[in-house]
């Protein structure tokens, strides 16, 4: 075998070593894993304060697509449910936060918008950059009574942040 080959197959050798290296390290591998998220998965009663009135929800939250995201999925009471959501919550390692997509009855054109996260103890904050309203949603989670709170805020026109919703979640059923 001459130089030029020798230095051929060196070179393919090491390519293909950095190739099944990089299909080993997949992301598809890696699990996302979040103890202040695990808290919540399980059947919940949602009771939502949003302008003057009280309404109920049922959520239900698990972790899918090979543990790469979070579901969270709320349904109001009646039927039809004035309020439907599928949340999908999941990490992105290089910015070190959360990515949510907040799907929704509302459809496609507020679906656009991510959400991106950042964590402080048992509160995440999820930012959602609307352009003509942005929304912050904080989920907290209370160890003592095993209950979550998220109280979502929006910028008006006149730039002040006001509350748009709160909702109280407590357990339905043992933990899972």
């Amino acid at each position: 075998m001459n130089s030029k080959h020798l230095k051929f197959a060196i070179m393919m050798v090491v390519f293909l070593a950095a190739c099944a290296n990089a299909v080993a390290q997949s992301p598809r591998d890696q699990v996302f894993k979040d103890d202040l998220l695990d808290n919540l998965v399980g059947e919940w009663k949602l009771v939502r304060k949003m302008q003057g009135r009280i309404t109920e929800n049922v959520v239900k939250a698990d972790w899918v697509l090979n543990h790469q995201f979070f579901r969270i999925q709320m349904r109001h009471i009646e039927n039809p449910p004035a309020y439907e959501a599928t949340v999908f919550i999941g990490w992105d390692p290089t910015e070190e936060r959360y990515v949510v997509h907040w799907l929704d009855l509302f459809g496609g054109r507020s679906s656009q918008t991510l959400g991106y996260g950042t964590r402080n103890g048992n509160t995440i904050k999820f930012t959602f950059a609307y352009p003509d309203h942005p929304i912050v949603n904080t989920f907290s989670w209370n160890p003592e009574t095993r209950t979550w709170n998220f109280l979502m805020q929006q910028k008006n026109p006149n730039k002040s942040w006001s509350v748009f919703a709160e909702d109280n979640l407590s357990r339905i059923g043992p933990a899972k």
